[in-house]
């Protein structure tokens, strides 16, 4: 049954460089789950070593996401959706994000691919760029995806809302350029403000199947990668400290959870 999964894993790196006001570079294996929500509870079923709302070695919940109280994310994702004029009768939404290990996960960044049927086929229609802080605090920007580019890449664009490095200022846009999952995915951020190109981030990987197998050579590989991450944030914040790189005032985030880029944000061409 794994075989006809949706959902897989995507074996990568993540890559940052800061350009101003000091340079700074970081590299990290890691890897992500895409997982279609509609899946998660076969995944579980099926999948030896993944959990669904309950605790395991790979697992995940519906509390790590969205308004955070555990509703069903499709719920979420649809209402939302609605919102924004968007309909995807019944199509699939697929979250690319870190699954908890050993039931602890943060992630800074995870993105909702929100398909539209038609006929035999499947529209991307948006995308849903959910941003995550160490302070735990979350917004969300809902794009529409339009003029797809001929080889698959989206571009979008839209400015920041929510406070989310010491680093960095609130007065930024962010520039996303996404190749859609397939056999392989890249998720890059192309950040800057008035005077410029501050910070490019990206992940890419390359698929593999959501199987009990390979689970298990992924926990092998990354036996401690949630922790990782999160000591990953903490020790590039203090090196960029130690060259004197300024920090920022935090702002309250913002009191509506989801910017809709059209209707609140106007969006860069």
């Amino acid at each position: 049954m794994t075989g006809t999964f949706k959902s897989c894993i995507y074996d990568g790196a993540v890559f940052h460089r800061r350009h101003r006001p000091k340079k700074h570079k970081l590299s990290y294996r890691v890897f992500s789950t895409l997982l279609d929500l509609d899946e998660l509870p076969a995944l579980a079923k099926n999948t030896a070593g993944f959990s669904y709302n309950r605790f395991g070695l790979f697992s995940f919940h519906d509390r790590d996401h969205g308004s955070g109280t555990g509703e069903p994310l499709r719920t979420w994702v649809e209402g939302h959706l609605k919102s924004a004029d968007i309909s995807l009768d019944g199509g699939a939404i697929r979250l690319l994000c870190y699954p908890r290990l050993f039931g602890y996960v943060f992630n800074p960044l995870s993105v909702y691919f929100c398909y539209r049927k038609e006929e035999t086929e499947e529209v991307l229609a948006a995308i849903l760029y959910e941003v995550t802080n160490t302070f735990h605090e979350r917004h969300t920007y809902l794009i529409p995806v339009a003029n797809q580019r001929p080889e698959g890449i989206v571009r979008q664009a839209c400015g920041k809302k929510m406070y989310v490095s010491p680093f960095l200022d609130m007065e930024m846009t962010y520039n996303f350029r996404i190749k859609p999952p397939t056999d392989d995915i890249t998720v890059a951020i192309h950040e800057t403000n008035s005077e410029g190109p501050i910070l490019d981030a990206s992940f890419s990987g390359f698929r593999k199947p959501f199987s009990s197998s390979e689970l298990l050579k992924t926990y092998i590989r990354f036996p401690l990668m949630t922790l990782k991450i999160i000591g990953g944030i903490h020790w590039e914040a203090l090196k960029l400290w130690a060259k004197g790189v300024p920090v920022t005032h935090h702002p309250k985030p913002p009191t509506n959870p989801v910017t809709v880029v059209g209707k609140e944000d106007k969006m860069a061409a």
